[in-house]
């Protein structure tokens, strides 16, 4: 499966809106408490949670036979993103440069994003 980064910003948006301290998102069970994700399809949405994970974004405390996905919280790896790509003006600007030079990995992604909120509080200085 293709690497969906509007997916990927969107999980983060949800993880951080819906866990906390002993507070897991159950997935799909709680699948109503996040609204960014009822636009996509539950394998890509579960694919983008594993690939969150991998990437050290989200911690995933469970996941049992049933593919029943217990999400404990972000990482700080994935606070860090999510703070830099939260705006939207940032996150346009990641999306185009991240795409005229072809690359969409996360780790390219992040680079992106910290790069564009640099450029963007040099210009307001």
């Amino acid at each position: 499966m293709k690497l969906n980064p509007e997916c990927v910003r969107d999980i983060l948006f949800s993880v951080e809106e819906n866990t906390g301290y002993d507070i897991y998102l159950d997935y799909p069970k709680e699948i109503d408490k996040c609204p960014l994700l009822k636009t996509y399809k539950d394998d890509e949405i579960r694919y983008h949670f594993f690939q969150c994970a991998k990437a050290g974004l989200i911690e995933i405390q469970r996941a049992d036979l049933a593919d029943n996905l217990a999400i404990r919280d972000l990482t700080p790896k994935g606070h860090e993103l999510l703070a830099n790509i939260r705006s939207d003006k940032v996150w346009v600007k990641t999306k185009h440069v991240a795409s005229s030079i072809g690359s969409m990995s996360l780790d390219f992604l992040s680079k992106i994003a910290a790069n564009v909120l640099s450029e963007l509080i040099k210009q307001n200085m």
